[in-house]
């Protein structure tokens, strides 16, 4: 499990709430929004579940065993 700040740590998350999530969901997140969009726009559990990209891997991955993890998953930061 990661803890996932919903204000990015370099744009003054720390001691701001966090999320608890599996390691491919968080990284997930990374890949597909940058820091200042996080910070903008996807800065709640809602708005991230909103986007369109991040509802339809959750809708897959649910699918998936809990220990299931996908190395292919970059971060683009």
């Amino acid at each position: 499990m990661n803890r996932h700040h919903l204000v990015p740590l370099s744009r003054g998350g720390k001691g701001t709430p966090t999320l608890t999530m599996h390691k491919i969901c968080h990284n997930k997140i990374h890949a597909v929004f940058t820091e200042k969009e996080l910070l903008a726009h996807y800065n709640s559990i809602e708005r991230l579940q909103s986007h369109e990209e991040i509802a339809k891997f959750i809708k897959w991955v649910r699918k998936k065993p809990p220990e299931f993890y996908d190395g292919s998953v970059k971060m683009k930061r």
